[in-house]
């Protein structure tokens, strides 16, 4: 291995900058602390500026509040090291995995489970019609939603990182060098939208999310973008961060998390950069901006906006003013996911140990705790009836209902 890095550090400038951009993958849905701590789970010793990972800290007992309750569990197959998130729609819950399984579930039971034919990288995402996941060859395959018959297949530019859009009548896939590309429900191409990036930039897995009629888009340089769903146009385009330092691994501030969005105000986040928040109505103007760095995501409510920022503390911010409400720390370097709000009270998030955590959105105070595989939990959404879905990396799904 020294033998290695010692290569590696004689590299030249822009070999060297090359040689990140294929190793640096942003850890999923996971927070990252440090470039050395850039998820890229086997491949981080390829990162010569590595540090030692900070050690997750011990969970201390808490006193429970609330039950998570197992409702069902499915396993659909082992992430590998792709990022994989369920789609729902109605009380369908449409799973996939590394290996290329894909199922349709419905009350945790597989209601059809197909091979794709080929490993996947990303998905899924869904309408109630189609069913998209993605590979790592570029490759998107469409599938139906009532049986999982095979439709059609198309090529995106590069890999398949984050979970197919399937809105409005469209598939859009982001391909891992920032190109998106919308497909009609035929697999026609419709429209192509891409900017140019920096030369070093952090692969991402976040999800595109529907906001009216665009499509919204963190891109590397701390941009969001606006993209006109009927023909690809920027609508818009915001400075969640601006990039500074003077090296380009310090200018890296790369939004790699989707938005989060309640009417009209939308809230994004980039690593090494800032949390900012923007009002739609206002052709995206800015709302205000706080210095927060976070690859793994945020959580909205009408009272607040809630991030998981680089060190794994969850951090609350009044929504109308961004000023602080609380900080959890509890849960240090765990590697948590994105927040997802749940009910009207609680906030949950998963660790890298495969810990689901309850947090009370009014103060910060843990107040429930529910293990799931062992394997770092990939994703959390909310089915039709508010209940938490965890996929986790070792291939198996969770339902669970508050008590």
């Amino acid at each position: 291995m020294s033998r290695n890095l010692s290569r590696n550090q004689g590299l030249g400038k822009k070999r060297l900058a090359r040689f990140l951009a294929a190793a640096l993958v942003v850890c999923g849905l996971a927070a990252c602390s440090s470039l050395g701590d850039l998820g890229i789970g086997s491949l981080g010793s390829l990162n010569p500026f590595a540090s030692k990972a900070p050690r997750m800290t011990r969970l201390e007992a808490i006193q429970p509040l609330v039950t998570l309750r197992p409702s069902w569990s499915y396993s659909i197959g082992k992430a590998g090291t792709a990022i994989f998130s369920p789609a729902i729609v109605g009380n369908a819950v449409f799973v996939a995995a590394a290996d290329g399984s894909v199922a349709r579930l419905e009350d945790g039971v597989a209601v059809w489970r197909i091979q794709a034919g080929r490993p996947l990288s990303a998905g899924v995402g869904s309408d109630g019609e189609l069913v998209a996941v993605g590979t790592a060859e570029g490759e998107i395959l469409v599938f139906s939603a009532r049986d999982g018959a095979p439709l059609w297949q198309a090529r995106a530019s590069s890999e398949i990182l984050s979970p197919p859009l399937v809105e409005e009548g469209l598939v859009i896939v982001r391909s891992g060098d920032h190109r998106i590309i919308a497909f009609d429900a035929e697999g026609k191409r419709k429209w192509l939208y891409q900017r140019p990036v920096p030369s070093l930039f952090l692969r991402s897995a976040a999800p595109l999310r529907m906001a009216d009629q665009f499509v919204l888009a963190g891109f590397p340089g701390g941009k969001l973008v606006a993209i006109s769903v009927l023909n690809g146009a920027p609508v818009w385009e915001g400075n969640v961060a601006l990039p500074k330092g003077a090296t380009e691994l310090d200018r890296i501030a790369d939004v790699v998390s989707p938005p989060a969005l309640l009417g009209p105000v939308g809230c994004a986040v980039a690593f090494q950069g800032k949390l900012t928040c923007f009002d739609f109505s206002q052709n995206g103007s800015t709302l205000w901006s706080k210095e927060v760095s976070s690859s793994a995501g945020l959580a909205i409510d009408p009272e607040s906006i809630y991030v998981t920022d680089g060190s794994s503390a969850v951090l609350a911010f009044a929504l109308a003013t961004g000023g602080s409400r609380w900080k959890q720390d509890r849960l240090l370097h765990r590697k948590l996911t994105a927040p997802l709000a749940v009910g009207r009270d609680h906030l949950a998030v998963g660790d890298a140990e495969g810990i689901l955590h309850l947090l009370s959105r009014q103060t910060g105070t843990l107040v429930g705790r529910q293990s799931t595989d062992g394997t770092p939990v990939l994703a959390l959404s909310l089915d039709a009836d508010g209940r938490i879905l965890a996929q986790t990396q070792g291939g198996r799904v969770f339902l669970f209902t508050l008590e």
